[in-house]
């Protein structure tokens, strides 16, 4: 029917007055902000349905396809049997980021016609919060830059597999299907077919693109698409020429970061069983905190929980130190998949460590320890940039995550969840046994699947995930004492938006964001990382490097520790970074007086001989050498609990 009555109810259910104008913000009678969710309507008579009409007495036609659920509180209509159309949206949720969601299903009946059309509704489409498509990438793609032309291509590339797994690669054929938020593809729906696709079909879809690309990149995409229509490669021979193209296109722009780390053990909880880095107990580490953020939560009601978080910490600040620098000294690109699992091997030797300690104390169920962990890491690699000089940063950022601590990437104009939890409800979507709307609806949604410590680390599965840093934005990583109730999609735009206009120190606005958890949230601890990166030569400056300084004693420290007030009020400034490629740019560009000197990684042959047989092992990088280490080699896995505070020690596993 046509709508005659413009009107969004309160999702607050307690709410004695819901109903709201459409355009209010705020409800009028209790002040719960107002949810607009906009879902993208598939289905044969989904298209031909006009605006203004009123489906199910629920949904409000905003434009073609484009529909907004009035009772956003309400759950939606899912059946009891899902179709066989939907599970491939819900095997690929980790794709989440790029591919949307079932939200639930309706019938309609149109004046045209007397016949009820099965509609599929879905949600994390490519939506804006006023209701309108994000771009067809064709449309934006002569205007971008040449490093987001070829990072849109290799997310295009990365999703290839996934997709050919579930007989929907054709989803990726269509440029009409493929929008753009910013650096990140958006698939507006999922195209299923019978044809059996190969990477000739997607070189042929992206060859009329090389046309109008970039011309300092023109050349080496021409090369890789004309190999993939010829079908003379495999896929991990274009995977490489790809990647090597991007990072040389990366490595052009600059790169400025400042961090700031807070914990708090918010306002009803005796004990903080979060910890992060960067933070206030730990000593400035000024080589690590330019590539390294975490935060770990010891999991609520685990004895030892906050052992767990700070030995997890503790033990990846000293791989990660010794596994940036063995990379750094690479004369060729590490491709990313090795990287991932380098990664996860680190992980896999955190993991044991508090796998093992449980065990030598017999701790059962509830009284073993265990810690979430999201980390991020900025690598920096030597590569020759597509104008021919030298730069040792390609501006990848690797994303790990296990439990339910999140990291988000926040502009001006969006903010996206970069990772997905690792829960009873995820768990159920990935089976293909219910949509997410449905999945946490049950006792036990929010209920952890894995987390470092409950397992034998050949039981987990990381999900490790590259990210290509070539625009302004904010990294957050976050314990759920901030994300839950989904107080960051909330709240990101009173804190990011005036950090990046200079409005707001990373400081305040970490501190601040702290503040909003343990009102919100307060029941909880709450640890917050933030990251500001630049990589626009409007922000950069010439600054005088800071040494490389792997201990201190006495240093300037970042983050906040305590709930009291008053330690808000004096904090110590943020740690500001230029990294290599802009150290390059200034000497580029700026007279030899104004020019800053490259930092350096001094005391490199120092730190090896600290690390010992550690560093050795790391180098192999698989996580099967390391886990083998760790089994067969005890004394020289002790060296690496050498180099743990003393407090920590105690807890590391004692071999036999």
């Amino acid at each position: 029917m046509i709508s005659t009555e413009r009107i969004i109810h309160c999702i607050n259910p307690d709410c004695e007055k819901p109903i709201n104008n459409l355009g209010d913000r705020l409800c009028k009678n209790c002040q719960t902000p107002i949810v607009y969710r906009y879902l993208w309507a598939i289905g044969t008579n989904a298209a031909n349905i006009l605006p203004e009409t009123k489906i199910a007495d629920r949904y409000e036609v905003i434009t073609q396809q484009i529909w907004l659920d009035t009772q956003p509180g309400k759950p939606p209509e899912i059946p009891s049997e899902l179709p066989p159309a939907v599970i491939p949206y819900l095997k690929l949720y980790p794709q989440k980021l790029h591919i949307p969601q079932p939200y639930g299903f309706t019938t309609s009946t149109t004046e045209d016609t007397e016949d009820t059309n099965d509609i599929l509704l879905l949600e994390n489409a490519p939506i804006d919060t006023k209701g309108n498509l994000y771009p067809i990438i064709t449309e934006v793609w002569e205007e971008a830059k040449a490093v987001r032309q070829l990072y849109w291509l290799w997310q295009i590339l990365q999703l290839w597999k996934p997709l050919s797994e579930l007989g929907v690669a054709a989803s990726l054929l269509s440029p009409n299907n493929i929008l753009v938020q910013g650096w990140c593809i958006k698939l507006l729906e999922l195209y299923q077919t019978t044809e059996t696709l190969t990477l000739q079909h997607l070189g042929q879809s992206w060859h009329s693109w090389v046309l109008v690309a970039k011309a300092e990149i023109a050349p080496g995409l021409s090369n890789i698409i004309q190999q993939m229509c010829q079908g003379e490669v495999d896929f991990t021979t274009i995977s490489h020429q790809l990647n090597q193209l991007l990072l040389a296109s990366a490595a052009e722009l600059p790169l400025m970061v400042k961090v700031a780390g807070f914990t708090d053990a918010g306002l009803v909880m005796k004990h903080n069983e979060d910890s992060c880095f960067p933070n206030t107990t730990d000593k400035i580490d000024n080589y690590l905190n330019q590539h390294l953020s975490v935060v770990c939560d010891g999991i609520d009601g685990h004895e030892g929980g906050e052992v767990a978080s700070q030995l997890a910490v503790q033990c990846l600040k000293l791989q990660i130190r010794a596994w940036l620098q063995d990379v750094a000294e690479q004369t060729e690109i590490v491709p990313p998949d090795l990287l991932q699992q380098q990664l996860a091997a680190s992980l896999r030797v955190v993991n044991n460590m508090i796998w093992s300690r449980n065990d030598e104390q017999n701790r059962q169920g509830r009284e073993r320890m265990a810690t979430t962990l999201v980390m991020a890491i900025q690598l920096p690699q030597r590569i020759v940039t597509n104008t021919g000089w030298e730069s040792e940063n390609t501006h990848e950022l690797y994303i790990a995550n296990v439990g339910d601590s999140r990291a988000y990437w926040i502009t001006p104009s969006y903010c996206q969840l970069l990772t997905i939890d690792d829960d009873m409800a995820t768990r159920e979507v990935c089976f293909g046994q219910s949509l997410y709307r449905q999945a946490i609806t049950t006792a036990n949604a929010h209920a952890l699947t894995q987390a470092l410590g409950t397992k034998e680390a050949e039981s987990l599965q990381f999900a490790i995930k590259r990210f290509i840093l070539e625009e302004d934005g904010i990294l957050l990583l976050c314990s759920d004492g901030l994300s839950d109730h989904d107080w960051v999609e909330k709240s990101w735009q009173n804190y990011v938006i005036p950090l990046l206009t200079g409005k707001l120190t990373v400081e305040d606005a970490a501190r601040n964001w702290v503040k909003l958890a343990n009102e919100k949230n307060g029941q909880d601890n709450t640890s917050i990382v933030l990251t500001v990166v630049r990589t626009s030569q409007a922000h950069l400056v010439p600054v005088t490097p800071v040494p490389i300084v792997l201990e201190t004693s006495e240093t300037e420290e970042v983050g906040i520790t305590s709930t009291e007030t008053e330690n808000f009020e004096a904090q110590a400034p943020a740690v500001d970074y230029l990294a290599e490629s802009s150290l390059a740019l200034i000497d580029l560009n700026l007279s030899e007086e104004s020019a800053s000197t490259p930092v350096k990684a001094a005391n490199r042959g120092k730190l090896i001989l600290v690390l010992g047989g550690f560093l050795a092992l790391l180098v192999g990088g698989t996580s099967l050498g390391l886990f083998a280490w760790w089994q067969l080699q005890p004394q020289s896995f002790g060296r690496l609990c050498q180099q743990l505070p003393p407090e920590l020690q105690q807890f590391c596993p004692q071999r036999q």
